[in-house]
């Protein structure tokens, strides 16, 4: 098997959906013994900026957020159903309708943008967070 360089990983997780990402943070929790909870507590203290001479990382984890479900509020539900295919469609009824809301957490850029894009297009006001 050919190594992968860390480039290539981290681009092939980029383009891993939320789901896909999930199952694959379970699989190295099982594989390597270790809790991805661990890490979590560890992240704030490395997002605040070092020291003054170095560059701030851009953003890589954004929440979807509905501010406003818009005029076209089925089409806004069903482009929330077909971004979300856990959602029933009361849930997704109410999400839109006690908009704002976040309506997907921690995702990446590409998958943020997407979403924003799919949602925005059905009607609804959208915001990266």
């Amino acid at each position: 098997m050919a190594k992968l360089s860390n480039e290539e990983l981290l681009k092939a997780v980029e383009e891993m959906s939320v789901l896909e990402l999930s199952e694959f943070v379970k699989a190295l929790e099982e594989k390597f013994g270790v809790s991805a909870a661990a890490m979590a507590v560890a992240a704030p203290a490395a997002a605040a900026p070092a020291e003054a001479g170095e560059a701030v990382e851009e953003q890589t984890v954004f929440n979807v957020v509905i501010a406003n479900g818009g005029a076209t509020k089925i089409a806004v539900i069903k482009a929330l159903r077909e971004l979300v295919p856990t959602l029933g469609l009361s849930e997704a009824k109410g999400l839109v309708d006690s908009a704002p809301k976040e309506v997907m957490t921690a995702v990446n850029k590409k998958t943020a943008e997407e979403a924003k894009e799919k949602l925005t297009a059905a009607g609804a006001t959208v915001e990266l967070k």
